[in-house]
């Protein structure tokens, strides 16, 4: 009876050993895995590297970047040193967030050979006046020759393409 009851001491104590040793082991491979997940995460440091994402454009940005509205009210004068699209768009719209995914792709697809920017219109209530913002999303084409064009509501990716391909870049 004493030796069966060494037993089942022995056992319960060598379970606990094992569970202990187990965590241990648990907790250094959890550990390990989050260092080497870190360790791989990509840092771009390239300067060459083209990758651009939209800009958000303020009343004050807008009247430097794009256009001086307020000083040359009658003669649109873009500003800007590559051809741009400009977003009207509000937090709460659902036409907006479908295109906002689809602007950052192509900020990144186009690089440096146009800007897109955002203009959050509750945020610029001005902006959007200024423009006649009535419905949104409401997309600014602007080339580096000629006048902007306005476009409303939401569009695929391959709409976009075309109308930056051929509107901005004269492609």
């Amino acid at each position: 009876m004493l030796e069966y009851k060494l037993n089942e001491e022995y056992k319960i104590v060598m379970r606990k050993v094992w569970k202990d040793k187990i965590r241990r082991w648990m907790v250094i491979l959890v550990s390990t895995l989050a260092v080497a997940s870190c360790g791989n995460a990509q840092i771009n440091n390239n300067k060459n590297d083209k990758t651009m994402k939209t800009i958000e454009l303020t009343k004050t940005d807008f009247l430097t970047k794009v256009a001086n509205f307020e000083t040359n009210p009658t003669e649109w004068k873009y500003l800007g040193d590559k051809p741009a699209l400009i977003d009207f768009y509000a937090s709460w719209c659902g036409p907006c967030k479908m295109v906002a995914p689809i602007l950052e792709e192509l900020a990144t697809e186009y690089g440096d050979s146009i800007v897109i920017y955002k203009v959050n219109t509750e945020k610029e209530q001005e902006l959007a006046a200024v423009f006649g913002i009535r419905s949104i999303p409401s997309l600014l084409f602007i080339p580096m020759e000629g006048q902007p064009q306005m476009a409303q509501g939401a569009m695929s990716k391959a709409d976009f393409k075309k109308v930056i391909d051929t509107v901005l870049l004269n492609k």
